[in-house]
């Protein structure tokens, strides 16, 4: 058998659409290897979020290249999208697929084809067909792609095209396929999933598509990806918090706690609306991981904006923070902005946020200390005879027992915290 190994960077998206393009290579025969061993096709599927990405793209096709000299290096995904030439370019590189293309990768790079298709005139997002994943207990599903913001920072629109929804019956066939397959757990992903629903006639929304599945019970815990403050609604907020198959957990990106900042990023909301909305999730879903993504050093940003920023992230109940460095990316809006935040100075406003985020995360753990959670065992560890899982409220915990605990849900008491991780016990 063929041997084929695929590298996956950036979003739960690119993790789905990997998973996706695994099972298209199994059906073609293909053997799916590590990316650390020889194989024949290396795949590497892209991210082009910051110029950090984009680097580390370059660096893993360098490194398929050493692993087999012989071997078709293939390149995909966001990074591929917007800058095909630059990755044409590298001699390590046979062939250069845009995100389109991942639908068809196995029988592309069969053919040994390069080609980038015009991904801002797809208007349909039909479903890519998934019945595992690399994760044995939980999964990821992407219900929505694409995005119509153009948020100043942002190059995701140019690398995923307009906002598509995959219509409701193959988002719920989807879910019935994974729990049938055995997954605990399903993720629903998108690139801007609070506008799911909006493209499909008839009209839909995000919480309509969390209804179906809540109320057809059709996976034991469904857990929603991202979505935007303003999207964020009360329904959706009050179906959490009356559901037992919905996961307390919401993942917001704030990006900045400055209005002025957020006014020239594009961003449709204000630092006091934010607060708001933290607070009505405290009060509907009082033990639920709030995340959020912040940005520092957007050009402009003054040190009073980013001590507004500050300030925001102590006042909120923040669970954790995902902080990013601007990056300037070619084609925004942003890498033409004057007053560009010098480097060494963005790098120091991201390591204070990173500390803020610490602390807020080490007072939330210790919250659970003495308390009982449902826990969905994901790894077991025989040198230690522990398992390692998640709580609905996307804690890792670690807690002594059997391997036949992986893949089972069980309450376990938190008895402590080491490293941002809980430990605890089976409870009877």
């Amino acid at each position: 058998m063929k041997r084929v190994a695929i590298a996956t960077l950036g979003c739960k998206t690119n993790q789905f659409e990997s998973a996706a393009m695994t099972e298209q290579f199994q059906k073609a025969g293909y053997c799916v290897v590590p990316f650390t061993e020889k194989a024949d096709i290396y795949v590497v599927n892209s991210c082009t979020v910051t110029a950090r990405t984009d680097a580390e793209t370059r660096r893993l096709i360098r490194r398929a290249r050493r692993l087999n000299p012989l071997a078709r290096v293939v390149a995909t995904g966001c990074y591929a999208q917007v800058a095909p030439g630059e990755l044409e370019r590298m001699p390590e590189v046979d062939s250069v697929l845009g995100n389109r293309e991942k639908r068809d990768i196995a029988g592309l790079v069969e053919a040994g084809e390069s080609r980038v298709t015009d991904i801002g005139a797809e208007r349909a997002a039909g479903p890519l067909e998934l019945t595992s994943f690399a994760e044995h207990t939980r999964a990821f599903l992407q219900a929505q792609n694409g995005c119509n913001s153009f948020c100043a920072y942002c190059i995701v629109p140019y690398a995923r095209g307009r906002s598509r929804s995959v219509p409701l019956e193959d988002v719920l066939k989807g879910v019935r396929d994974l729990a049938v397959n055995g997954y605990r757990e399903v993720v629903l992903t998108g690139i801007h999933l609070g506008a799911y629903g909006l493209d499909l006639s008839p009209r839909l929304s995000l919480a309509d598509l969390v209804r179906r599945i809540a109320d057809e019970r059709l996976v034991p815990r469904l857990r929603i990806g991202s979505v935007e403050p303003n999207e964020l609604t009360d329904e959706l907020l009050g179906l959490m918090a009356a559901s037992d198959v919905i996961c307390p957990h919401v993942h917001l990106p704030l990006q900045s706690g400055s209005d002025g900042v957020l006014h020239r990023m594009g961003r449709h909301y204000t630092a006091r609306f934010f607060r708001d909305l933290a607070a009505r999730v405290a009060l509907a879903l009082p033990d639920a991981f709030l995340g959020a993504d912040v940005i520092a050093g957007f050009p402009g940003e003054t040190e009073a904006e980013f001590r507004e920023t500050l300030l925001l992230v102590e006042e909120v109940p923040f669970s954790d923070l995902h902080v990013f460095p601007f990056s300037r990316r070619a084609g925004t809006k942003a890498a033409g902005m004057p007053d560009q935040v010098a480097a060494h100075v963005v790098r120091e406003r991201g390591e204070r946020l990173r500390a803020a985020a610490a602390a807020k995360k080490a007072a939330f753990l210790n919250r659970f200390c003495g308390r009982t959670l449902a826990v969905l065992g994901q790894t077991w560890h025989p040198g230690a005879g522990t398992v390692r899982g998640l709580s609905r409220n996307y804690i890792q915990v670690e807690y002594p027992g059997p391997k036949d605990l992986v893949n089972r849900e069980v309450g376990v008491r938190v008895e402590g915290i080491r490293d941002g991780l809980a430990l605890g016990r089976l409870v009877e």
